[in-house]
């Protein structure tokens, strides 16, 4: 797996890191773990949880920082509406061309990467053997809205800049932030809608949501499980938008049981 000197076609580096299992003497016939993270994330921000699912797969992992995010090169254009498109289609298969070339994958997305997997899965990439998003979302909500708000209130009272720093950098993070939150509440985004590319997603597709998702009704989950051919949901006990996090244990047992139904770690 090659994760050093990854460069798009615009010319930005990106960082990747790579993950082995603790037992790494099946991972090479098994698919690697890609794991997309949020809007505001990162590869640092989700902490020890793809090493502990990679540990009990037995299976290589890769995690990148999308451009604009983390230690990858910051953005040079500004945000349109269609920024997950660009990650989905351009940025990601990019990633993967130079990461992992000759190696099946199963993507892992959170929020908005688990947007950017349904997207790249419509694509019918080759080498895909799988997608497991966790609160997803395929439109905007209001209640999706009145938590971009919230974050926005707090984000201005001075509670979430300096943490978001940690993993984004000081000079940037309000960048990130802004990027995200303003891009979010843009008139003509409230008609965004990922529906159109959902049917065209032909591997083993699990979509997964917290009981108690700040950012998304139990039905998005539902939405988007029924748009795609024969798709499963799972709603997480005892957790909110980030159950990798508040439930990692849970969330993990999860996505194994997901795997092994799949026959994937065989």
């Amino acid at each position: 797996m090659n994760t050093d000197n990854i460069l798009l076609n615009n010319g930005a580096r990106i960082h990747a890191e790579a993950l082995q299992p603790a037992d790494a003497s099946q991972a090479a016939s098994r698919p690697v773990l890609v794991f997309l993270h949020e809007g505001l994330g990162s590869t640092r921000m989700w902490k020890g949880f793809p090493q502990a699912l990679c540990d009990a797969a037995g299976c290589d992992g890769l995690l990148f920082d999308r451009q604009g995010h983390g230690q990858s090169d910051p953005q040079q254009q500004p945000r349109t509406i269609h920024y997950l498109h660009r990650y989905a289609l351009e940025e990601l298969p990019q990633v993967l061309a130079q990461a992992i070339p000759d190696r099946d994958y199963v993507t892992i997305g959170h929020s908005d990467g688990g947007s950017i997997g349904l997207l790249h899965a419509a694509e019918q990439p080759e080498r895909l053997r799988g997608l497991i998003t966790l609160a997803a979302h395929i439109y905007v909500e209001e209640v999706t809205l009145q938590g971009i708000r919230e974050a926005r209130v707090a984000w201005d009272a001075g509670k979430l800049s300096r943490g978001l720093a940690r993993y984004h950098g000081a000079d940037r993070v309000e960048t990130v932030f802004m990027a995200w939150n303003a891009t979010w509440q843009l008139p003509a985004f409230a008609h965004w809608n990922l529906a159109y590319a959902l049917p065209a997603v032909q591997v083993p597709t699990c979509v997964m949501q917290g009981a108690g998702d700040q950012y998304a009704t139990v039905q998005h989950m539902h939405d988007i499980a029924a748009g795609i051919p024969g798709a499963t949901d799972l709603l997480l006990p005892d957790c909110g938008h980030s159950p990798h996090l508040e439930n990692p244990e849970v969330t993990q047992q999860a996505m194994l049981q997901v795997l092994q139904d799949w026959g994937v770690l065989a």
